[in-house]
This record gives structure tokens, sequence and C-alpha cells, in this order.
């Protein structure tokens, strides 16, 4: 039995100040027409993403620029990998909370909506102290297990632990923008990313360039952002979200709605902790190498992160979207909507191959000014820019799945396909390789996870929408 917190019907009605989708019976991502619904939730998140990369991505311009090779290194190479890492997990946690707000949101159970609600919140500042801790902790220790060069190490510690103290502020950030888009809100979390990254900005040059601070002061300016964008969220949920109101009074951790979080968020969380260990098991191949191919690596990574953003971008929006029209019971435009956001990112990923093969050069000069670092990063951008759309599958198909509440073979597969397998090729087939035969992992690995889950979703698609259709 489907209940609705007993609460005056206008609260549900579409309200501009919030840019949130309708709570009432005309919410356009169930009955909208799904391209539009899709673009107009995809082009807040894309630009979001855009900003959220942007933190690291100038931390590591103005560090390669003002502070040198060094420097850029240190932010970017093993220290990286490892923020990478746990970061990752609690997204993968955040994303069960998404889809959880999202099935109760268009199911029009908005009083269960608020129990996860603050179960998320909760669990996410309890993880973040916990975690944040931690990694201050055994940063150097984890360092050392990445095979960094002893000359980064002061550097990438210093990184790596003042980031991992402000941890918890990125994670209430994180699962608030998370909450805000289950129910269709996908604007204000893009204003205050745009908010914050601005004031990163002066932060870095005041830091880094104003006070000579290099990588303490890019890592300063960021968790004084970080900080800053989780306290504007929290405002948001307790004053500024009729629907969705915050009390801190009310933050405990229901077990049961924390165990429906876990059972979408954990797999998702633990592939997305595997892909940081693949990652950073790559980078100790990348490591041995020397500076200025870390170096290359690095810059490579903060162009590639463009993809990255729109991938993410998609895979949100379909997330929500499948979510919500879940929740409702509408297997057609569960059906229809897949469709559409797939042929959509896969125009969009060889458009964005066509644009990093061509611009590489240019791109490239932005992080680096050593010729022989960026001749690295061309020779990078020519292994992997071609493939971006083989990985589009995986990730729409996947979101979809995920969505519908089927996440654990999407989960198995990507272990196996992506990171055993590229675990497997730098350290027992190519131990030693160049930095273009470790490249060549990554298209393979796309292309394999890819066929795998299309032919599980082909298998199983059809059963999960009859079963929708008959409850």
């Amino acid at each position: 039995m489907r209940t609705k917190e007993n609460l005056p019907e206008d609260r549900y009605q579409n309200n501009a100040r919030t840019g949130s989708a309708s709570l009432g019976n005309a919410n356009p991502i169930t009955t909208g027409v799904i391209w539009k619904q899709i673009l107009i939730f995809f082009f807040p998140i894309l630009v979001g993403a855009f900003f959220q990369q942007l933190y690291n991505a100038v931390d590591a311009a103005v560090v390669g620029q003002f502070a040198g090779e060094m420097a850029l290194a240190s932010v970017g190479g093993s220290s990286g990998q490892i923020v990478n890492l746990i970061f990752s997990f609690f997204m993968g946690l955040s994303t069960g909370a998404t889809v959880i707000i999202a099935q109760y949101f268009g199911a029009k159970e908005y009083d269960k909506a608020n129990t996860a609600l603050h179960t998320a919140y909760a669990a996410s500042v309890l993880g973040g102290l916990i975690l944040g801790a931690v990694g201050v902790l055994i940063s150097r220790p984890f360092l050392r297990l990445l095979s960094t060069p002893k000359e980064l190490m002061p550097g990438s510690t210093l990184y790596v632990r003042i980031l991992m103290a402000g941890l918890v502020f990125t994670l209430i950030f994180n699962i608030g923008s998370g909450i805000l888009r289950a129910i269709g809100d996908s604007k204000r979390p893009l204003y205050i990313l745009m908010m914050c990254c601005g004031l990163n900005i002066v932060l870095d040059l005041f830091f880094v360039v104003g006070l000579k601070l290099g990588v303490l002061g890019a890592a300063l300016a960021t968790v004084l952002c970080q900080a800053l964008s989780s306290g504007v969220i929290t405002y948001l949920l307790v004053k500024k979200t009729e629907f969705l109101t915050l009390r801190f009074s009310n933050l405990r951790i229901d077990p049961k709605t924390l165990g429906r979080i876990l059972h979408i968020g954990l797999p998702t969380a633990l592939a997305g902790s595997m892909f940081g260990i693949s990652n950073m098991t790559v980078q100790t191949s990348v490591n041995a190498l020397g500076v200025n191919t870390v170096a290359a690596w690095t810059a490579y990574s903060k162009i590639d992160a463009l993809f990255w953003m729109v991938n993410q971008a998609f895979s949100m929006s379909t997330t929500t979207f499948i979510g919500q029209n879940y929740g409702a019971r509408l297997p057609k435009r569960i059906r229809k909507a897949t469709r559409e956001v797939l042929a959509m990112e896969i125009g969009t990923s060889l458009c964005l191959s066509a644009f990093f093969l061509t611009c590489a050069p240019i791109l490239l000069r932005l992080f680096a000014s050593n010729p022989e670092v960026i001749q690295i990063g061309i020779r990078i951008s020519r292994r992997m820019a071609p493939f971006y759309a083989c990985f589009a599958v995986n990730e729409i198909l996947g979101a979809t799945l995920r969505a519908e509440n089927y996440i654990v073979f999407s989960t198995i597969t990507n272990l196996l396909t992506i990171c055993v397998f590229r675990i497997f090729w730098v350290k027992f087939l190519f131990p030693g390789a160049s930095i273009l035969r470790i490249t060549e992992c990554y298209p393979i690995s796309w292309a394999l996870t890819s066929i795998v889950v299309l032919i599980y979703y082909m298998v199983m698609q059809p059963r999960i929408l009859r079963r929708l259709q008959e409850a």
C-alpha cells in the first residue's frame, strides 16, 4: 500500500524558487517528453560535474604552472588516486540514497523519502568523520604501497592528509546534491558548485601564487570551498526544500531504510573502490616510469575528466529518471528513456573523442609547459580517446539496472572485466611496460564490460519490466 505524507497538496506542486520537479500529479519526469526531460536534467548535472572537476583541475593547473612538475605530480599522481578511491566509495553509497528517494518520490511515498533523507545524511556525516580520520593516519603507508617516488612523498602525503581531514564536507555535499537530484532539482547543486569553484580559483591564486604555499595552498583552498558547499546544501535541506525537510533532531539511521540504500549503494561503492584500486595499481606502473610520465598521466587525466563528467551526468540523469518511473510503474517510459539516453551518450562520446584527438596538444599546455610531458600526454590520448563510446553502453545500461534494484550482476562484471583485468594486465601480462602499453588496458576493459552487460540487459530487462507491469 502506498502512503502519502498528510501535508497540503500545494506543497507538492512545482516551485519556481527551487527549480524542482513537480510533486503533484504533473511530475514532468513521469509525464513529460522523455528526451527533453532528460536533457533538462542532464545539463545542470553536466555543468555541475564540470565545476566539481574544476576544483582539482584548478589545483593542478595553478600548481603545475607556478610550482613546477614536482608539485603537479604530488597533487595528481598517487595522491589523486587515493583521494579518488575514497570519494568513489562514498559516491557509490550516495547513489543508493538517490535511487531509493527517487523511487519513493515517483510512488508519492513522501514520508518514506524523508526517512531516507535523514538516514542518508546521518550516515554521510558518521562515515565522513570516521573515514577521514582513518585516511589521515594511513595516507603515508598507502602512498608507499603505491611505489610513490621518494621525491614526491612529502607533497603527496601533505595533500592527501588535508583532503582527508575535510572529507566529511565533501560527503555531506555529495549526499545532499544526490537527494535534491532524486526529486528533480538539479539546478541548486549547480549554483553552489559554481559559487564555490569561483572561490576556489581565487583561493588557489592567493595561497599558491601569492603566499607561495604550493601543494599546501592548493589543498587548503579545496577543503575550505568544500566546507562552504556542505554548509549551503545543508541550509537548503533545512530551510528551503519544503517537501523534504532536514531536521537535526530527527537525524538517525533507520535500519530498514539503510538496508535498502546499501542494497543499491554498497555494490556500487565496492565497484567504485575496485576501480580506484585497479587505477592505483596502474599508477604504480606509471610511477616507475619517472616524474615526466607521472606529470603527463596527471595532465591527461584532467583532460580525460571531461568525458567522465559527461558520462557521470548521463548516468545520474538515467538513475533519477528511471528510478522515478520505476516507482510510478511506467515500463514503457523506462524502455524508451534507456534507448534515447544511450543514443545521446554514444553520439556525445564520439564527438569528444574527435575533440580530444584534435586538441590534445593545446589542452595539455594548460597543465604543463615541459615539451616532453606534452608529447607523452599526446601519445596517451591517441591510445585512449578513440574508444570512449565503448564505455557508454556499460554506463547507461548499468544505471538503468541500478535504478530498478538490479545491481549485483553489473557490479561483478565491472569487477572482473575492468578491475581484475587491469591489474592482471599491468602486473602479469606486461610488467614494467611502456606508458602506451599500460594505457591499452583501458579501452580493452571498456569493450569487455559493455559486451557482457549488454547481453545481460537484453535477457533480463524484458523480465524486469514484465514484473513491474504485473505488480
